[in-house]
């Protein structure tokens, strides 16, 4: 089981990788130390591995890798949970890990409703450090799961058109 503090190093160092592999990593490094992924996709010139069952912070997730031709470029973990309070729980848990590795950030947590309503709208954390992107999310109303992305700098450059 990996924890999200195993795959990131402590907040001085601020390093950022995706599921224990730096960035860079080629496809072939990561295909040998996790096997082959479900399915393979290509997209706008990257290359995506989709794996099941994997278990990041005590939870199952779907992940989803991309490389590049300069190797392993970001992730994605779509966290699976099966009732609203283990899905603001998983958000909260894994939110408290990562503020815990790089510090408080800009937060736009928001309960909404009366006392004891357990609607939510959409969370978000997200730090944007020198070593990478992470964005943490989730939104009920539109039934998505917490949701967690890493991507390295050249990928963050590249999907803001910078």
């Amino acid at each position: 089981m990996l924890i999200v503090s195993a795959s990131l190093f402590a907040q001085g160092g601020a390093k950022v990788g995706f599921h224990d592999f730096p960035w860079g990593t080629s496809i072939e490094a990561f295909k040998a130390k996790m096997g082959n992924p479900v399915h393979i996709d290509e997209f706008h010139g990257l290359q995506s591995l989709i794996y099941e069952d994997i278990q990041v912070s005590g939870y199952p997730v779907f992940m989803l890798v991309y490389f590049s031709q300069n190797g392993l470029e970001g992730g994605t973990y779509y966290f699976h949970t099966f009732s609203l309070d283990e899905l603001r729980n998983c958000y909260i848990n894994v939110q408290a890990e990562l503020i815990e590795l790089y510090g408080s950030t800009s937060l736009f947590d928001e309960m909404q409703g009366p006392r004891g309503q357990r609607e939510m709208r959409t969370y978000e954390t997200s730090w944007n450090l020198p070593d990478g992107y992470i964005y943490l999310k989730v939104n009920t109303r539109n039934n998505e799961p917490v949701t967690l992305w890493y991507s390295s700098p050249s990928l963050t450059r590249r999907l803001r058109g910078s």
